[in-house]
């Protein structure tokens, strides 16, 4: 355990816990009253300038501030922020996750909900169908967005400046058939927004293909792909499942699910 960092979720604890309540009528009102570093200090059983100097670091960060008016601590601006992104991940999740295993059921491949961070794709949701030949979990795994389907097609419906910012770098070759010609993704990324779905062959390792669609929120953003993987040989092959046209009703089922009204690309 690192005290500091101990000592320091207490103090969180501790000011989200400093409400006043007062009960109007049917709703009840909490007042976050906030705390003083003597307080603060006498809670955590330790000197008072340690517990200012903890204030202070939590506060730099936007964790806690401070009211000049009465010199007492409260919760930061930033939690709330932090907050939301962990509620829209959880939501999206649990979203997605019914469409995930009804997908992966009706292809018999693995499927993916990915998101993009920084540069790189993680996926956050995965079902396995029963045809699956490997056991991979890739729960967490972080890809190159250039080598993968997923990020392919979030790339492609990108902000310029996101996608600028990944051609502007060199392009790592994971396989001989990794797509490392800036001009030549910059195409493929064109042709993923036309079309609505982006594929990838043999890019990320070798005899593994893929498949993925974008994901829209309510208010229009591509926010996440849905991703069918599986071996070459089988996404590639003729007379067996639509691949593509199954991955994309998915996708849009998880951005109806999600309040999105409009019309991806055809």
């Amino acid at each position: 355990m690192i005290r500091s960092v101990d000592r320091a979720i207490a103090i969180l604890d501790l000011l989200a816990q400093s409400g006043r309540r007062d009960d109007r009528g049917s709703r009840e009102i909490v007042e976050f009253v906030g705390m003083s570093g003597a307080e603060v200090a006498r809670e955590l059983g330790v000197h008072r300038s340690t517990a200012l100097r903890l204030l202070g670091t939590l506060e730099r960060h936007a964790l806690v501030e401070r009211d000049p008016r009465t010199a007492k601590y409260r919760l930061g601006r930033r939690l709330p922020q932090l907050a939301r992104v962990v509620t829209g991940e959880l939501d999206l999740r649990h979203v997605a996750r019914p469409v995930c295993e009804n997908l992966a059921a009706s292809t018999g491949e693995t499927v993916t909900l990915d998101v993009l961070d920084g540069d790189e794709i993680v996926p956050i949701e995965q079902s396995t169908g029963s045809t699956s030949f490997v056991s991979v979990n890739w729960l967490g795994r972080r890809t190159p967005a250039h080598c993968t389907a997923s990020g392919k097609v979030i790339l492609a419906f990108a902000p310029e400046p996101v996608r600028q910012r990944l051609l502007a770098r060199p392009l790592e070759a994971r396989t001989p058939r990794s797509i490392v010609d800036v001009s030549e993704l910059d195409r493929q990324l064109a042709a993923a927004r036309e079309g609505g779905y982006a594929r990838t062959f043999e890019e990320l390792e070798v005899g593994l293909d893929a498949i993925a669609a974008p994901v829209y929120s309510a208010d229009g953003e591509v926010i996440a792909a849905m991703d069918v993987s599986g071996p070459a040989h089988r996404l590639q092959a003729g007379g067996g499942p639509d691949f593509v046209g199954l991955t994309r009703e998915a996708a849009a089922d998880v951005s109806r699910r999600l309040g999105f009204r409009g019309r991806p690309s055809k």
